[in-house]
C-alpha cells in the first residue's frame, strides 16, 4: 500500500471465534462509549473482546438501558424487602427507559425524599407568584391609568399570553420524568444546552430580579404604615438607604427560610397563603360593606399633589354609576413615587411582572411529588384563580373610587378596609411570600445550571456548598444578586426588567414546544393534549412582541445578552459534553427528509453538476492528507468516506457498527465535512459495490470514486507524527464518552491485502456502473501548510489532459481530458488554494501534428469558453513518442491473448519517457492531474495495467488519475 494508505480495501478485522473465550479477560469498562474506544481493535479482531462489542452495539442508550434497568430493578426488590415508597423505583425506571443515563449525583439527588404535593408546590406558589406586588399595592396604578375597560383587556391579554406559555409548560412537562430546576430543565432538554444554558441564565436573574420587585413592594407597605408618616405607627425612618436596609432585611430572612430548605418553604408558603386569602376577603367585603362615602388621606409622599397646609384626600363614593364611568376610559397620570409621566408600556410592565408567577411551581419540580401531574394542574388552576380574583377587585375598584383617589394613593383600599390592620398584613405577606418564591426559584434554577456544568469553572464553586438537597451556595448567590438589584430602589422601574426577563424565558418555552410539535417526533406524545402548534407559536409572537412594547431598550439588551450567552456556550460546545438531545438535530432531519424527496435526480442538469465523491479509505492513519485534500475537491458536494470491513455476521456481532464511533471521531479531528460509511463484505470488492450503489440517499449519491493507489510503498502514521497537523494528541473528544480517531487501525497490521487482479477489478467496476473514478498517489508527501505559506512562491496544479497510453486516439476535448480540467478548476476555485496556486494545461506537441499552433488556439479558445482561468504550456515530446514502436512487453502467449489493446505496445522505456517527462515539468508543482487510461477488458492484462501506472508516476509529486464517464462542463449559459 502507498503512504497515503487510501484505497479500496478497507480496515479489516478478522473475526475471531475465540473472541467468547477471552469475555473475562476484557478490561473494566468505564463509561459505554469508553468501551468501544477501549474494545475496539487496532491491529486485528483478536484484539476485541465480546464484552468490548456488546457495549457498542447497546451504545449510548443501550448502556443506559441496562445500567438503569438494573438499578430500577434493584430499587423493585428493595420496596419488596424494605417496603419503600415505589414512586421512586418509578421514577428511576422511567428515566431509564427513556434512555437517560444518571451519574452518581444523579442517583443521589433521585434518592432524596420529594415531599410537596401540587397544593403546597405548585398552586399555593403560583398564587402568591401572581398576587405579589399588585394585589394591594398597583390595582388604583392600574386602573386609575388604563380605566377599567383597558385594564380589563391589558388583564385578558396578559393572561393570554401566560395561557399560551403554562399550554406549553403543561405539554414539555408531561412528556417525561421532569427533574430540578423547572423551566431551565425544560428548555435546556427540548432546546439543547446553549440555548437551554442561556435561557437559564436569563431565567435566574428574572427571579432574582422578581425577589428584588416584591422585596421592594413588601418595603413599600412597611414604610407607608409605619414610617414617619404611617398610618398604623410612626417608627421607622424613611429615606434611599432606610429603605434600603429594610430590604436587606427582608432578603436576609428570605434566605434564613431558603437555606432551611423546601420543607419550610412548603409550610411558610400554605401559611401566608391563607394569610393572604383572608386579608383579600378582607377587600371584597370591605367593597360591600362599606356603602357610604370616605374621604382617603393623600399620602404624605406624594408631593405632586399633598402638602403640609391643606391636607388632600380623595373619594370612596361606594359603588356609583358616574364613578364608573369616569373610570371606564384611559387616562394617564404622573407616577409619584418616580415623578415620571405614566403611559401604557409602563403599565403593562407592572401589570404583567406581577403575574409572571407561573413558573413558581416548575421551579420546584425536583421537589414534587409528581411534577408531571402537579405542574400542569397546579399551574392552570392557580392562574384561573388568580384571573378571577384581579378582575373582581378590577370592577368593584373602578365603581367605587374616583381616578384622583387611585393615581395619588397607590395603597387606598387601606383607607377603605373594614379593618386596615388586614391591608398591611396582605402587602406584607402577598409580597414577602413572591419575594420567598422567587429567590428559591432562582437558587434551583442555578444549581441545575451548576450540575450540568454549563458554564464549567465560572460556576464550578457554588455547587462546593451543598446540604443534603438544598443547593446551599445556589441560595447565597441568589440572594447576594437580589441585594445588588435592590440598589435600583424603585419598584415600577425594577418592573420593566422583570417583565422583559421573564418575557423572553416564556418565549424560549413556547419555541421549545413549538420545536417538538414541528419536529414530529414519535417519542413527544405529552400526556396534556390542550395544545397546538399554533398556541406555542402565538405565545412566541405575543411574548417577543410585548418585550418590545414594554422597553425596546431593555428588549434588544436582552437579546443582545442571549445571542452573546449562546456564543459563548457555543464556543464551549456544552452540548458535545451533554447527550440531551437537541430539538434541532429533530428539525433538521424533518427538513432535510422533506427537501430530499424534492430532489430529483431525472431533473439533474450538467450547468449544477458538482462532484460528490466517495473516497474509499483503508488505512485512516496514513490517509490523513488524502483526506483532507478530498475535503478542499468536494466543491459543497456530497463527501464520504467508505471503508470495507472483510468478515461476516456469523458471530452475532457487527464488524462494522463497533468502528463507527471511531470513525466519526476522525471526521471531528480531520474537520473535514464528511459522511461515514462502513460495510461489510466478504471481501474488499464486494464492500466496494455496496458502497457505490447504497451510499448517500435519494438523488444525494457520489457519483465520482477515488481509491488510493496499490503498490509496495511504506505506511505513514500522521497520527503520530509529532509535526504533523494530524496528531491526535491534543484531541478533543466532542463528548466525555467520545471514541478517539487514535483507535482506528494503527500502521498496516490488520490491513486485508487485495491483489493486483482486484484492484484492477474495482476500477473497471466502478467504471462499468457509470461513476467516475480517481486514483490517488504519493500523497503522502503532501504539505498543505507549506504550500499556503505567503513567504513562498506560488505553486502550480498540473493538468496532463493526454492518454499516454493511446496518446494517437487521445481526445484533448473528451469527457476524460473536460473532467480533469473540471476537477483541477474546482480545486483552484478553493480559496486557500486559489491565493496560493495557479493552473496550468500541458499541451504536448510533436512533428507528426498537423498544425500545432492551431491546436494551441483551440485549446485556449476551450478554455475561455469554460471560464477556466489556466495557463497553456507546449511541451515538446517527439523524444518520447518514438519510443512507442519500441514493443519490450515480453508477451507470453500461454499466458495473455492479445484482445488489441494498446497497453501491449507500450514499453517501459516509453512509460520512463513520459514519467521523466512530467517530473521534469513539476519542479513547483503541488498537485498533478492525469489521464487515467480505461482498464483492459481482459483480466491477463490487470498486472500489466497497474504496472504501467506505477511507472507512470513513479517519483512525481501528489498525483490525481482521473476516467470521467459523464459530462461536467458546459458553455450554454
Amino acid at each position: 500500500m502507498s503512504g497515503n494508505g487510501v484505497s479500496p480495501c478497507l480496515h479489516h478485522q478478522s473475526l475471531k471465534s475465540d473472541s467468547c473465550d477471552r469475555l473475562a479477560d476484557s478490561p473494566p469498562l468505564e463509561t459505554p462509549l469508553a468501551s468501544r474506544a477501549g474494545g475496539m481493535a487496532t491491529d486485528n479482531h483478536t484484539d476485541m473482546s465480546i464484552n468490548s462489542t456488546n457495549a457498542e452495539f447497546g451504545g449510548v442508550e443501550g448502556a443506559g438501558i441496562g445500567t438503569e434497568g438494573e438499578r430500577a430493578g434493584a430499587g423493585i426488590m428493595g420496596v419488596r424487602r424494605k417496603e419503600r415508597a415505589p414512586l421512586l423505583t418509578q421514577r428511576k425506571l422511567f428515566r431509564s427507559l427513556s434512555g437517560r443515563e444518571l451519574s452518581s449525583s444523579d442517583s443521589e439527588s433521585s434518592d432524596t425524599p420529594r415531599t410537596l404535593s401540587t397544593f403546597a408546590g405548585v398552586f399555593a406558589p403560583v398564587c402568591l407568584s401572581q398576587f405579589s406586588t399588585m394585589l394591594f399595592l398597583r390595582v388604583g396604578f392600574i386602573i386609575g391609568n388604563l380605566g377599567l375597560a383597558l385594564a380589563g383587556g391589558t388583564l385578558s391579554l396578559a393572561y393570554i399570553i401566560l395561557l399560551f406559555t403554562i399550554l406549553s409548560i403543561c405539554a414539555i412537562s408531561t412528556n417525561g420524568a421532569v427533574e430540578g430546576g423547572g423551566a431551565y430543565y425544560m428548555i435546556s432538554r427540548t432546546l439543547g444546552p446553549e440555548f437551554g444554558g442561556a435561557i437559564g441564565a436569563l431565567f435566574f436573574f428574572a427571579n432574582v430580579f422578581s425577589s428584588a420587585l416584591y422585596t421592594t413592594g413588601c418595603v413599600e407597605g412597611i414604610v407607608d404604615n409605619f414610617g414617619e408618616n404611617g398610618k398604623i405607627a410612626q417608627w421607622l425612618p424613611e429615606g434611599r438607604w432606610y429603605n434600603f436596609a429594610y430590604s436587606s432585611t427582608v432578603n436576609v430572612l428570605n434566605l434564613l427560610v431558603c437555606l432551611i430548605g423546601a420543607g419550610m418553604f412548603a409550610k411558610f408558603t400554605i401559611v401566608i397563603f391563607a394569610v393572604v386569602l383572608s386579608c383579600t376577603a378582607s377587600v371584597i367585603i370591605s367593597f360591600l360593606a362599606e356603602n357610604h362615602r370616605i374621604d382617603v388621606p393623600i399620602p404624605a409622599a406624594n408631593q405632586l399633589v399633598q402638602n403640609d397646609t391643606y391636607p388632600v384626600n380623595g373619594t370612596y363614593t361606594w359603588f356609583s354609576a358616574n364613578t364608573l364611568r369616569d373610570n371606564l376610559w384611559p387616562e394617564y397620570s404622573v407616577d409619584y413615587t418616580t415623578d415620571d409621566p405614566v403611559n401604557y408600556a409602563t403599565v403593562f410592565g407592572v401589570l404583567f411582572s406581577s403575574v409572571t408567577g407561573i413558573m413558581a411551581g416548575a421551579n420546584m419540580s425536583g421537589e414534587l411529588k409528581e411534577p408531571g401531574r402537579s405542574i400542569p394542574f397546579g399551574t392552570l388552576i392557580a392562574t384561573l384563580f388568580t384571573f378571577l380574583i384581579y378582575l373582581l377587585l378590577f370592577i368593584f375598584t373602578a365603581a367605587t373610587c374616583t381616578r384622583f383617589l387611585l393615581v395619588n394613593n397607590y395603597i387606598f383600599m387601606m383607607g377603605i378596609n373594614i379593618w386596615y390592620p388586614f391591608v398591611t398584613i396582605g402587602i406584607v405577606t402577598a409580597t414577602l411570600s413572591a419575594s420567598l418564591s422567587n429567590i428559591i426559584g432562582s437558587s434551583r434554577v442555578l444549581a441545575a445550571l451548576v450540575k450540568d456544568n454549563i458554564y464549567g469553572k465560572l460556576t464550578s464553586f457554588i455547587g462546593i456548598l451543598n446540604y443534603k438537597s438544598n443547593p446551599v451556595g445556589a441560595v447565597l448567590l441568589s440572594a447576594i444578586f437580589v441585594e445588588g438589584v435592590l440598589l435600583i430602589g424603585e419598584l415600577n422601574t425594577i418592573a420593566s426588567f422583570t417583565s422583559i426577563f421573564f418575557l423572553l424565558s416564556y418565549l424560549s418555552t413556547n419555541l421549545a414546544c413549538l420545536g417538538l410539535e414541528w419536529a414530529s417526533a414519535p417519542n413527544f406524545r405529552p400526556t396534556f393534549h390542550y395544545f397546538s402548534w399554533w398556541t406555542a407559536l402565538l405565545g412566541i409572537i405575543a411574548n417577543g412582541a410585548m418585550m418590545f412594547v414594554i422597553s425596546p431598550t431593555v428588549a434588544g439588551i436582552c437579546i443582545i445578552l442571549l445571542l452573546i450567552l449562546i456564543i459563548i456556550l457555543h464556543l464551549q460546545s456544552p452540548s458535545e459534553q451533554h447527550q440531551w438531545g437537541s430539538i434541532s438535530q429533530a428539525l433538521i432531519f424533518h427538513q432535510v427528509r422533506k427537501y430530499l424527496l424534492l430532489l430529483d435526480s431525472r431533473k439533474d442538469h450538467v450547468k449544477f453538476w458538482r462532484p460528490q465523491i466517495l473516497l474509499m479509505v483503508a488505512n485512516p492513519r496514513s490517509a490523513c492528507p488524502l483526506i483532507d485534500f478530498t475535503n478542499d475537491l468536494k466543491k459543497s458536494g456530497l463527501y464520504v468516506l467508505g471503508h470495507v470491513k472483510v468478515g461476516d455476521y456469523d458471530n452475532g456481532i457487527d464488524p462494522a457498527g463497533e468502528d463507527y464511533p471511531k470513525w466519526m471521531a476522525l471526521v471531528d479531528h480531520l474537520k473535514v465535512k464528511a459522511f461515514v460509511e462502513v460495510t461489510v463484505g466478504r471481501n474488499v470488492r464486494e464492500g466496494l459495490h455496496h458502497l457505490a450503489r447504497v451510499a448517500g440517499l435519494g438523488a444525494m449519491k457520489p457519483n465520482t470514486i477515488i481509491l488510493g493507489f496499490r503498490d509496495n510503498a511504506p505506511s505513514h502514521d500522521f497520527f503520530t507524527r509529532e509535526e504533523s497537523p494530524f496528531n491526535v494528541t491534543n484531541y478533543q473528544a466532542v463528548s466525555p464518552s467520545s471514541s478517539s480517531p487514535s483507535l482506528l487501525t494503527k500502521g498496516s497490521d490488520g490491513i486485508h491485502e487485495i491483489s493486483t487482479d482486484e484492484y484492477v477489478a474495482m476500477i473497471s467496476d466502478i467504471l462499468h456502473i457509470g461513476k467516475n473514478v480517481c486514483l490517488c498517489r504519493h500523497f503522502h508527501l503532501m504539505d498543505k501548510a507549506a504550500i499556503m505559506k505567503k513567504d513562498r512562491p506560488k505553486q502550480y496544479i498540473d493538468v496532463w489532459p493526454i492518454d499516454f497510453f493511446c496518446p494517437d486516439e487521445s481526445n484533448i476535448f473528451g469527457t476524460t481530458s473536460l473532467f480533469l480540467m473540471q476537477l483541477a478548476t474546482i480545486l483552484n476555485m478553493v480559496s486557500t488554494w486559489r491565493k496560493r496556486t495557479m493552473l496550468r494545461v500541458f499541451l504536448c506537441v510533436s512533428s507528426r501534428d498537423a498544425d500545432p499552433e492551431a491546436q494551441q488556439k483551440q485549446v485556449k479558445s476551450m478554455l475561455h469558453e469554460l471560464r477556466i482561468n489556466a495557463t497553456i504550456v507546449t511541451v515538446p515530446w517527439d523524444h518520447i513518442t518514438t519510443l512507442l514502436s519500441e514493443n519490450a512487453f515480453d508477451m507470453q502467449s500461454d499466458m495473455i491473448e492479445p484482445e488489441g489493446d494498446p497497453i501491449v505496445n507500450l514499453s517501459d522505456a516509453y512509460i520512463n519517457g513520459v514519467n521523466g517527462l512530467i517530473s521534469g515539468q513539476s519542479v513547483d508543482t503541488a498537485v498533478t492531474f492525469l489521464y487515467l487510461p480505461q482498464p483492459p477488458a481482459s483480466p491477463k492484462l490487470y498486472s500489466q495495467y497497474l504496472k504501467l501506472l506505477t511507472g507512470l508516476t513513479d517519483g512525481l509529486r501528489p498525483t490525481v488519475m482521473v476516467h470521467g464517464m459523464s459530462a461536467v462542463t458546459t458553455t450554454n449559459l
